[in-house]
């Protein structure tokens, strides 16, 4: 086996804390715009904004704690890093908004059985809106950071607070209908509405963290960028001495794992095969910046080569080195 990683590693990204940071001072905030809110008013509409809030605030602390671990090299006891605790943190957070829309549902359903008069709705929905533009301004500056530095941590914080501000529209829209009306269960149906919303969302950061803990492939676009790299090698033997199967890959966090078996000539010596296992190296990680990059060298003509090559995806080739049109 010949393996080389890319030189990017998580250390080298300590500005992802201070988003984290961000997010954190962003929760605190609103929280307190929030309850401020609530209390003024009596709207459970705005009470359900506020609790999202301080899972807002929960979320932003283990965001921060992971970001820490993930930042972690790897180590005796963990020889691919510390990357897949990101996962634990976005499903935790998942679970942690779904908590939150039942809490939401149980006051909403009190409140429908028993209506209360709202009070100071003017004010109230004044302090909602300025809290609903801090998250707007955090979530986009979050998730922009997240998707930059492929954080899979900071993109669910980030998504989870511009859900918040879509559910703080909603609620002001309600509650501004509520104070405008009279009609008191509609505040209780927002907030029901909120529930459900949120609960979409929390129920998507947990498939998105199982889909990394069970080691997905890379999404196609990456993959296909590996294929491209690896037809490119190719075209340079023209003779066809060079093809590849048990392409695999895998995510874990911010990390990308690529591996696959190269088929030469078994007559190839020793150095010419390790140049090759070079170039191949070199172009993927050039296609994937910052890739792990596993290879493992087989002659064409062993049938022992194809024994173990069901895990994986085959690289079709012509005799050209162009590529073909199999699977």
């Amino acid at each position: 086996m010949h393996a080389h990683a890319g030189h990017v590693h998580r250390h080298d990204n300590p500005g992802l804390a201070a988003w984290a940071w961000l997010s954190i001072a962003a929760a605190v905030v609103t929280i307190g715009l929030k309850s401020t809110a609530y209390l003024l008013t009596g709207s459970v509409g705005l009470l359900s904004d506020a609790l999202e809030s301080t899972v807002n605030l929960v979320a932003a602390v283990l965001a921060l704690v992971a970001i820490r671990i993930a930042a972690r090299p790897a180590d005796d006891t963990h020889h691919f890093g510390h990357g897949k605790v990101e996962y634990f943190s976005a499903g935790a957070e998942g679970l942690m908004i779904v908590v939150a829309a039942g809490l939401i549902v149980f006051s909403a359903v009190q409140r429908l059985l028993d209506p209360q008069p709202l009070e100071e709705l003017g004010v109230g929905l004044a302090i909602t809106v300025l809290a609903t533009a801090v998250n707007g301004v955090v979530g986009v500056l979050v998730l922009r950071a997240g998707r930059r530095h492929r954080s899979i941590v900071l993109v669910a914080d980030g998504k989870h607070l511009l859900t918040d501000v879509w559910t703080s529209v909603g609620v002001v829209v309600g509650v501004g209908v509520v104070a405008l009306t009279g009609w008191l269960p509609l505040d209780s149906i927002v907030a029901i509405a909120v529930a459900i919303n949120i609960v979409w969302t929390g129920g998507g950061l947990v498939r998105h963290a199982l889909r990394g803990l069970m080691d997905h492939a890379l999404p196609q676009p990456d993959v296909d960028l590996v294929v491209e790299a690896l037809r490119g090698v190719s075209r340079d033997y023209p003779e066809g001495n060079v093809g590849y199967h048990a392409l695999q890959t895998r995510e874990s966090g911010r990390e990308r794992f690529v591996s696959m078996h190269v088929l030469v000539p078994g007559d190839w010596t020793v150095g010419r095969g390790h140049d090759l296992l070079e170039r191949i190296e070199a172009d993927v990680r050039e296609a994937l910046p910052g890739a792990h990059v596993h290879t493992h060298l087989e002659p064409r003509e062993d049938p022992r080569s194809y024994d173990d090559a069901a895990g994986g995806l085959a690289v079709p080739l012509d005799s050209t080195g162009e590529a073909g049109t199999g699977s």
